[in-house]
């Protein structure tokens, strides 16, 4: 039986309804790469072509994981989320939504992943002392350097999502911007989520099944 497929936002990309989370590949969890690799395998199989993980979950050896796990030509046919925001390293600046990091954390997720490219790519919580425009400003450069595809936030409250389509809707280089599972702040007065998929419009509703991570 063939897998439903749904259009991620309004990017035109078709994606599976379920998305393969990769939090507990690696030292988090399932420590036996092999077996990690096989689980990757045996969803692509089954038909799902979403897969998520972040530069965080275990130091990058999820991110590894899932590399190797597409090496061999399976890289084309998945649609591949990351996500970076938090520590990791020593040093303080090896953290955050600052322009000096995401710019140097993309090229390591690249290589932790061995692509060329994500196509998904968000941060992952909010950090109020860096300035939204900082922020978005870096990941516009990256979809003009073609590493990313699209961008998006894992987890925000609505007032740093508003804030987001407001640069989006300035900024032509942005094609897209596909919210996270836990975005909505408790004092908002909708019961689902939005998904800001244009540089002129936001709707509500889910593209991927709820999951922790």
């Amino acid at each position: 039986m063939t897998m439903e497929l749904r259009t991620l936002g309004r990017t035109g990309v078709r994606v599976s309804p379920l998305c393969l989370g990769a939090m507990m590949f690696g030292g988090w969890g399932n420590t036996d790469q092999h077996e990690c690799i096989r689980i990757i395998h045996r969803a692509i199989d089954a038909g799902i072509n979403f897969i998520e993980t972040a530069d965080v979950y275990a130091r990058g050896e999820s991110e590894e994981v899932v590399g190797k796990a597409l090496a061999g030509g399976l890289r084309e046919n998945v649609v591949l989320a990351t996500k970076a925001h938090g520590t990791m390293g020593d040093d303080p600046n090896e953290f955050g939504n600052s322009r000096r990091w995401i710019v140097r954390e993309i090229d390591n997720s690249l290589g932790r992943l061995k692509t060329d490219w994500i196509d998904l790519y968000q941060i992952h919580r909010p950090e109020l002392d860096t300035d939204i425009d900082e922020t978005l400003g870096a990941l516009t450069d990256l979809v003009r350097a073609g590493k990313v595809r699209y961008i998006g936030t894992d987890e925000a409250g609505l007032t740093l999502i508003e804030m987001a389509l407001a640069f989006v809707i300035n900024h032509p280089a942005v094609t897209a911007a596909i919210t996270g599972p836990r975005t909505m702040s408790t004092s908002s007065p909708r019961s689902r989520r939005p998904t800001c998929t244009s540089r002129t419009t936001c709707s509500t509703g889910s593209t991927r099944s709820s999951r922790r991570g």
